[in-house]
């Protein structure tokens, strides 16, 4: 029977409702299948060589996101930086039943919608939708997020274009990354490589590498990081003022430093006045101010050569000795944790300072060091390993002390900024692992001695056992009856050696200069280059013909012009911060400032096991610092760490109270046949009263107005408490004392300039 028109309408209408509801269902899959299907015929995209980088670049494994030690974010964890990419494309692909990824409709991915901030996230927004990255990662998914393409190529290097330049202040430069690998083939990577500037102050980089420099001149590094890879490009910012007169340059040093100065555009200040210098250099290589008796005949002489004989009579006095004594144990970790350690720390102390003083070579000492055995009382350089057991902080405080690397990182992952992972920081601790130790009759004393075995050291991670091997060298085969060590001390102090001489060389001209050539000073690698490269190669190569002589080292460094600049700035390089167009000035350390107030006042500060007169730049140990709150406030390090950063060098509150109203310097300056009471009882005049003073305090003469000052303060009349005038000589001796207060509260004291 037919339908009824009514009834054939009805059923037309019905039907296309439900057309139209299945149009509405099946177009968006529809469209997502046909944009899949174009995603596919994009080119093969690797989750190894295509997708870590672009992790990397948006932050997601980071050590701040989820490469976070200790479980990475939310329970999603990731390799530091991408260094194993096969734990990561497990992570992302497999892990939690798969569901960070819906092939199906790729943008639907939750690793898509996270990290777009279309689901909420902690991270914020790490990729746009409409970028690189993100259309590489949709590709990606729609492809099947294979780990790897069919026969596809290893990533073996990548460059930076340019790798060097010159960019003017306030100007853009672009970079290009480009990847090579082992196919041959090149290809540009920028879009999905990883810009971090090394001195943001100094010049900004984008995302996509287009570096702006800001108006401070010098020497800036961008890191460009791709696939585990990584390369630099250092661009020189110039000032641009004239350089039109140059002072004479007295060695290589001034050769480079002034070289630069010029090719940026940075005008030096001039050559430091006589006074300054010799307070300069006195700190610098003894750690005290220089006598009246050595300024009065330094300022009267007029010998053209007066100053290489003021830093050759330094360098042959103990107190060189001590104060480098003083450096080398604080990072050697020479500390007293009980009473039984003050055999060892006296000891220690004492080989330190004898070879310093007899001019031991560098290499020398540390094979002396690094090979010890024996005890203690017999062996000085074995106290080191009572100190440092653990093979791994051996290892560690070898590296970077000696050769300026720091491991740390790698022993849980692939360093970083180097090229250091898990297998060379477990190589190396093998070359400790033979170490044995033998109670012996003294208390707390072991004899320490090669355990006969062949050395390895187990890869935690592995589980791999690895032999002895050098960073990035082998030292070959070494039997069971072999130390290890001496393998290890012959490879450092190796001429070859590209990291034992740049160490030292770079920590001298810090310690000389306020600022490495490399800043840190123990951080040295390809991702933190020297602001003038061409300088510490010359350094290098002079400390190593030299015979790794630390005297010379010394000697070459401080006879420079560079070296010998005023402080004072003039109208171009009051900015420079590293190009050492001038002397930087900075605060004294601790035992310094103790005992240049000791001499200032004509008192002396007295430590307990040691003989009185004492100073403190000599003290063998750290166990002092707890006796004296002076050393505790001005920060004298405790030997807890190989970082010369464990000693304090900025200014704090504490400390200016302590030298304003601490009873230990008010003790000082009234001290019984101290300085104040001497100059009072003394037949000359007030002018020669100061002069004096300004000698100790500043190795030079006061100018007028601070001597007519200085004089008319002194002959002030004084009332005690109840208002009854003081004697002449009571309200002379109280001046006095008020006068070196004055001047020990000074920049100008408290600083070397």
């Amino acid at each position: 029977m037919e339908a009824s028109p009514r009834l054939r309408k009805s059923l037309h209408g019905a039907v296309m409702k439900l057309e139209s509801s299945l149009l509405r269902l099946v177009a968006p899959l529809a469209c997502a299948l046909a944009s899949q299907n174009a995603l596919a015929d994009d080119p093969a995209v690797s989750f190894r060589n295509d997708v870590l980088p672009i992790l990397t670049k948006a932050g997601c494994n980071a050590g701040t996101c989820h490469a976070k030690a200790g479980g990475g974010q939310n329970g999603f964890q990731l390799s530091l930086l991408g260094f194993e990419p096969t734990e990561d494309f497990e992570a992302i692909v497999k892990e939690a039943r798969g569901r960070r990824l819906f092939r199906a409709v790729p943008r639907e991915s939750l690793l898509l919608r996270k990290a777009t901030g279309q689901t909420p996230h902690g991270g914020g927004v790490r990729l746009q939708a409409d970028s690189h990255g993100y259309r590489t990662l949709q590709s990606w998914i729609a492809q099947g997020s294979p780990y790897a393409t069919e026969n596809e190529p290893l990533l073996t290097s990548i460059t930076v274009e340019p790798s060097r330049g010159i960019v003017r202040m306030n100007a853009d430069q672009q970079l290009q990354a480009l990847a090579t690998y082992s196919d041959g083939l090149t290809r540009d990577v920028t879009q999905s490589a990883l810009f971090e500037s090394n001195d943001d102050a100094m010049a900004e980089v984008s995302e996509n590498g287009l570096v702006r420099t800001s108006n401070i001149p010098g020497k800036v590094s961008v890191m460009v990081r791709f696939g585990g890879q990584v390369a630099v490009f250092t661009a020189a910012v110039p000032l641009g003022a004239p350089v039109e007169s140059l002072p004479a340059p007295n060695n290589f040093i001034d050769d480079h430093v002034f070289g630069n100065l010029k090719q940026i555009g940075v005008p030096p200040s001039p050559v430091s006045d006589d006074a300054t210098f010799l307070r300069r250099v006195s700190l610098d290589i003894a750690g005290r101010l220089p006598t009246p008796e050595e300024t009065t005949a330094f300022l009267e002489s007029e010998a053209a050569d007066k100053r290489e004989d003021a830093i050759e009579r330094l360098i042959r006095s103990p107190g060189y000795a001590d104060y480098f004594a003083n450096k080398w144990t604080s990072v050697l970790k020479n500390r007293r944790d009980d009473t039984n350690d003050i055999i060892s720390n006296f000891a220690f102390h004492a080989w330190i300072r004898d070879s310093l003083l007899a001019n031991v070579s560098y290499d020398q000492l540390v094979k002396e060091l690094l090979a010890a055995t024996g005890t203690i009382v017999s062996n000085p350089p074995v106290a080191w390993y009572k100190r440092v057991k653990d093979p791994k902080e051996q290892l560690e405080d070898v590296a970077q002390l000696f050769l300026g690397v720091r491991m740390q990182c790698a022993q849980c992952h692939h360093h970083p900024f180097e090229r250091w992972s898990q297998d060379d920081y477990y190589s190396l601790a093998a070359f400790f692992t033979r170490i044995g130790r033998k109670p012996t009759g003294v208390a707390g004393e072991d004899l320490i001695f090669h355990k006969r075995g062949l050395a390895t050291a187990k890869n935690v991670k592995t589980g791999a056992d690895l032999v002895p091997a050098a960073l990035g060298d082998d030292v070959g085969k070494i039997s069971a009856d072999e130390d290890p060590r001496l393998r290890l001390a012959n490879w450092m102090a190796s001429r070859e050696n590209p990291f034992f001489a740049k160490a030292v060389v770079n920590r001298y001209w810090k310690h000389f200069f306020r600022r490495g050539l490399i800043e840190p000073e123990d951080d040295i690698r390809e991702t933190n280059p020297p602001t003038n490269p061409e300088l510490l190669a010359a350094l290098e190569s002079h400390f190593v013909e030299s015979g790794f002589d630390l005297k010379e080292l010394v000697r070459v460094m401080t006879r420079s012009k560079a070296y010998q600049l005023s402080a004072v700035p003039n109208e171009h390089n009051l900015v420079d911060r590293q190009n050492y167009s001038r002397y930087y000035p900075r605060r004294l350390q601790a035992e310094v400032i103790l005992d240049a107030i000791d001499d200032l006042t004509g008192a002396r500060t007295s430590f307990a096991n040691l003989p009185a007169g004492t100073r403190a730049v000599a003290l063998p140990d750290n166990s002092y610092n707890r006796s004296s709150a002076f050393l505790q406030v001005f920060g004298r390090p405790n030997s807890q760490s190989v970082c010369e950063c464990e000693r304090v060098q900025s200014s704090s509150l504490a400390q200016s109270l302590h030298l304003i109203n601490s009873s230990e310097i008010k003790g000082k300056l009234a001290v019984g046949g101290g300085r104040a009471a001497r100059l009072q009882s003394a037949e000359i005049s007030h002018e020669q009263r100061v002069k004096e003073l300004y000698r100790v305090a500043f190795s030079r003469e006061p100018r007028g107005d601070e001597l007519s000052t200085a004089v008319a303060y002194l002959i002030e009349p004084i009332e005690d408490a109840s208002g009854k005038p003081l004697s002449e000589p009571a309200a002379l001796k109280q001046n006095l004392q008020d006068l070196i207060w004055a001047l020990m509260n000074t920049k100008e004291f408290l600083f070397n300039h």
